[in-house]
């Protein structure tokens, strides 16, 4: 992704656009395949020389910002490493307890003795001895790995860079979403569960959801993470159907609110993703495999529903079944704030709802408001949510209720 310094934005009044470049246009295809084709000539050599060759490309010239950004992409698919077997800091260790039981090392000879009686004793000949010492310092690290992409994609990479960067200052994303079939409303719930974004989801099936996502400025602590998280979720909803977008952007004083607005067609970008959730969230898969190891008169499932709680929605993640017919489900929380975590559960008390648990991770926690007690139908875990702690949670509702 872009970072804030990098990002471009036009406004019209209250309405706010990321400032994208023509993806067509042979000018920024040249430069993008150039830029590319210097990523790929320096695999190997170090960074300072990477940097040295797209220094002299770049130039100074009107266009800098956006070739800065087209760069800032790519070393984003690169990977740099010191490149050699012996890690450079035993080196320094070699050569400076060396110099040590030589002290003083005052001239050139001095220092080569040295230097060979390091690489002996760690089976390195001086000369990689000379080279590597300082291998691991940025500077020196060498392009070890580029994952490769043609002029075109990264072209349009850029554009979906620069609307994401817009949301790097978003108080709050509304998600309008028209009715689809069931399962393309659980792809973009999924998506929104997967980036642990904070949501409220009011509607139902027939008549679709009106969804209210906090942004990171909404945040008082963890707000950069988040707005990570925000931003990274914008490519996968642009691979959902039958959704409008109205961000508020927060702009620097004395200006107000502004906002950006996006519908599912006709937006003119391309999703990178191939697919709406690229990954399953750490603390569910964890709790799954521990709970096939677990003895529990209780089943844990995955869910694929999504309940109608009247005005809004449930998520579940897992539905836990006894024996006896009883089901309790089970959603894991995203990000999280106490008021938060009020709201949803007065949606439950207004739905008589009774069957469900929400566990929240402390480490999620996005703001430092004071949660006295733990709610009832609440799990609230420090580091990881275990088969034990959700069976006596359970256990606990049936028992009161």
């Amino acid at each position: 992704m872009l970072t804030s310094d990098l990002a471009m934005s036009w406004q019209r009044g209250t309405q706010i656009r990321p400032r994208y470049i023509e993806t067509g246009d042979d000018g920024w295809l040249a430069a993008a395949a150039a830029l590319i084709e210097l990523f790929r000539e320096h695999q190997g050599l170090t960074r300072a020389e990477l940097e040295g060759a797209l220094e002299d490309y770049v130039g100074t010239g009107t266009d800098y910002k956006i070739l800065r950004g087209l760069i800032k992409l790519l070393l984003d698919r690169a990977e740099f490493a010191a490149g050699v077997e012996i890690v450079p800091a035993d080196l320094r260790r070699a050569v400076f307890l060396k110099a040590r039981g030589a002290h003083p090392v005052t001239d050139e000879v001095a220092r080569a003795q040295v230097i060979e009686a390091a690489g002996g004793e760690l089976g390195c000949a001086p000369e990689l001895v000379r080279a590597n010492l300082y291998a691991d310092l940025t500077k020196n690290q060498r392009l070890i790995e580029f994952e490769e992409t043609d002029a075109s994609s990264l072209l349009e990479l850029y554009n979906v860079a620069q609307a994401q960067a817009l949301l790097y200052r978003c108080v709050r994303m509304r998600l309008s979403v028209e009715p689809q079939p069931a399962e393309s409303y659980r792809e973009l719930f999924g998506a929104i569960k997967a980036y642990r974004l904070i949501h409220t989801i009011k509607g139902s099936p027939a008549e679709g959801y009106e969804i209210e996502l906090d942004g990171p400025v909404s945040m008082f602590h963890r707000s950069q993470k988040y707005g990570i998280q925000m931003a990274v979720f914008l490519p996968a909803l642009l691979l959902c159907k039958g959704w409008r977008m109205r961000a508020e952007i927060a702009q620097r004083p004395p200006h107000g609110m502004a906002f950006f607005e996006m519908e599912s067609e006709g937006h003119g970008l391309r999703s990178h993703y191939l697919a709406v959730t690229p990954y399953e969230n750490p603390v569910r898969e964890k709790l799954a495999t521990a709970w096939a190891r677990f003895e529990s008169v209780w089943t844990l499932e995955v869910s694929g529903e999504i309940i109608n709680l009247g005005a809004g929605a449930f998520i579940p993640d897992f539905v836990l079944r006894h024996a006896s017919g009883r089901q309790v489900y089970l959603e894991i929380l995203g990000f999280w704030t106490p008021p938060h975590l009020k709201a949803r559960l007065a949606e439950f008390a207004a739905s008589k709802f009774q069957d469900y648990l929400l566990a929240a991770w402390e480490e999620l926690r996005g703001s430092r408001d004071p949660l006295v007690t733990e709610p009832p139908h609440t799990i609230i875990f420090k580091r990881s949510l275990d088969p034990a702690t959700v069976e006596l949670a359970v256990n606990k509702l049936i028992s009161e209720g």
